[in-house]
């Protein structure tokens, strides 16, 4: 099992970035998903979930009508996508198959002017 997270770089407040995440050793479609993130100096935090079976989205109060989690089964890639982002999401954030104990190596988002 292997995950590969891309897209992170550096954004002005108020831009957007979209998060890859790709997934491989496994069948994405069977497994829920998880962006999570940490930031320097704190814990690593949920930032969205993603289900298997009907794609029941759940995000951190943070993050909510700014982040979107969604699936492309046919790619066995998870993305992020962030909008509207804020100094405060700055971080590493990293994808994670709870079924499987993985966790991807990370991409850094930096969020400054």
């Amino acid at each position: 099992v292997q995950l590969v997270e891309s897209g992170g770089g550096l954004v002005q407040p108020g831009g957007s970035l979209r998060l890859s995440c790709v997934a491989s050793g496994f069948t994405l479609s069977r497994y829920g998903m998880s962006w999570y993130r940490q930031a320097l100096g704190k814990e690593r935090e949920l930032v969205a979930h993603i289900t298997s079976v009907g794609g029941v989205r759940n995000y951190a109060d943070s993050v909510k009508g700014r982040f979107t989690i969604s699936r492309d089964n046919a790619k066995n890639t998870v993305y992020l996508q962030m909008n509207s982002l804020k100094s405060e999401d700055t971080a590493v954030y990293t994808c994670y198959a709870a079924a499987f104990g993985s966790w991807g190596q990370g991409t850094q988002v930096t969020v400054s002017s």
